[in-house]
């Protein structure tokens, strides 16, 4: 379910007691992160997802995420794609962005989602990893926006019923 900014407390006119007073329902956006948006965004200074990085909402990505893009960042040393300096600068940038967003762990709930098809098979495991951490989240998917820049995961999000940017 989508957040609602919560209630502010306003002082009522006369003895001194208090009113709830709803605010304006406030849909907070949800902003699902997959793995190849961030590296795109950390390895590639893709500057569309790096924008997709920064929009407003809840960010959320999956335990995995942060894990493959850790072996990206390794991966483009070793091979010479980056230096050290560089790859340290990758890693900060990588804690800063586990640190702004809802980290949601790989569960039996989401490796039981992940056996079953999907709508526009076939599709790579760690590709439905994501897909199934998007859907177990309390948002309708109306609501949930994937950010990605993985031709399956794109399609199968569509298909689902998922913004994808």
């Amino acid at each position: 379910m989508a957040k609602r900014r919560a209630a502010r407390v306003r002082p009522a006119r006369g003895a001194g007691r208090t009113l709830r007073v709803p605010a304006a329902a406030e849909v907070v956006a949800t902003r699902y992160i997959e793995s190849s948006a961030l590296v795109a965004a950390l390895l590639e200074h893709d500057a569309p997802a790096r924008a997709s990085l920064r929009a407003g909402g809840r960010r959320v990505t999956s335990a995995l995420t942060l894990a493959e893009a850790h072996r990206a960042i390794i991966r483009a040393r070793v091979i010479g794609r980056m230096t050290p300096t560089q790859e340290r600068a990758a890693v900060r940038a990588l804690q800063v962005f586990a640190r702004r967003c809802d980290i949601v762990a790989v569960t039996d709930a989401i490796l039981t989602r992940v056996g079953r098809p999907f709508p526009v098979e076939p599709i790579r495991t760690l590709d439905a990893v994501h897909l199934a951490t998007a859907e177990v989240l309390d948002d309708a998917p109306q609501l949930v926006t994937i950010v990605t820049r993985d031709s399956r995961v794109r399609d199968n999000a569509r298909a689902l019923g998922y913004v994808v940017e």
